[in-house]
């Protein structure tokens, strides 16, 4: 009995050993986790009137499942960015319209994340949806996917217009039928945006802004957006409508990797 109790005693202590280290390990990780420099915030702590949809905090995006470092549904942008944007808005709210964000800084492992994704050549479970004219071994070729995004410089969104009452839409369902994004608006997945001729994300060439196949309202409300925006300091991606950098940027030069919470910055609201 006395040998049985000590065996016991000794797995005991192996096991609490084992539990205190895994322990010590996992707050380690999350203390060790990047922070936000002080000059970044949350958007909604600046403009609560523009809306957000974040799109890659879920699976309706061109890989099909939440991106890595996406921990919340935030919009988070260097200050100047967010103020900027917040102006913009003053702008559309009397003409009945908001801003409506879907990706604003994205940390360098969420970009890593596309770069893994984009050199799997198995996984095309969105292709019938985002990149249908496109084959997946030119992304990189043809400028869909990079090593490096402007976004992780924390002054890049990626946006749209919605006309005001907003309407709700439904959630995407992983695995319903996928329509092409530039199919009509009526026939493409739902979005309470105005109709900009191509949905989010669209990889096509139908996206470059000024593409001179988009007419009528399509080009009316891309240049709606791009008019007011430009006019507060921002610039547009010519290849994808809804991407504009706030200039100067107050990092031009730096790639952040800390995550899309609001524990990452040093005053959340």
């Amino acid at each position: 009995m006395t040998r049985l109790t000590a065996a016991v005693r000794a797995l005991v202590t192996t096991l609490a050993a084992l539990l205190a280290v895994s322990a010590a390990s996992a707050t380690a990780t999350a203390t060790s986790e990047p922070k936000a420099p002080k000059d970044f915030v949350a958007l909604r702590s600046v403009d609560r009137t523009i809306l957000q949809e974040m799109r890659y905090f879920t699976p309706h995006n061109f890989v099909g499942e939440r991106i890595d470092g996406y921990r919340e549904p935030l919009c988070i942008l260097t200050r100047p960015a967010a103020e900027a944007l917040h102006k913009a808005q003053r702008q559309l709210l009397p003409q009945g319209y908001s801003l409506k964000v879907y990706d604003c800084y994205r940390p360098q492992r969420a970009v890593d994340h596309f770069v893994r994704w984009a050199k799997d050549l198995e996984d095309q479970r969105m292709k019938d949806e985002f990149y249908p004219n496109v084959d997946k071994t030119r992304l990189f070729e043809d400028g869909y996917i990079a090593e490096k995004s402007g976004h992780s410089r924390g002054s890049t969104m990626d946006l749209t217009i919605v006309k005001l009452p907003a309407k709700p839409t439904r959630p995407y369902v992983p695995g319903e039928p996928l329509v092409p994004c530039f199919a009509p608006q009526g026939e493409r997945f739902p979005d309470n945006s105005v109709d900009m001729g191509t949905g989010y994300d669209c990889f096509d060439t139908l996206s470059h802004t000024l593409d001179p196949r988009i007419q009528g309202e399509q080009r009316a409300n891309r240049l709606l957006l791009k008019d007011t925006l430009e006019g507060l300091g921002f610039v547009n991606l010519a290849e994808e409508w809804w991407h504009f950098t706030f200039k100067p940027e107050a990092y031009p030069d730096t790639y952040f990797d800390f995550p899309v919470s609001a524990k990452s910055l040093v005053t959340s609201h």
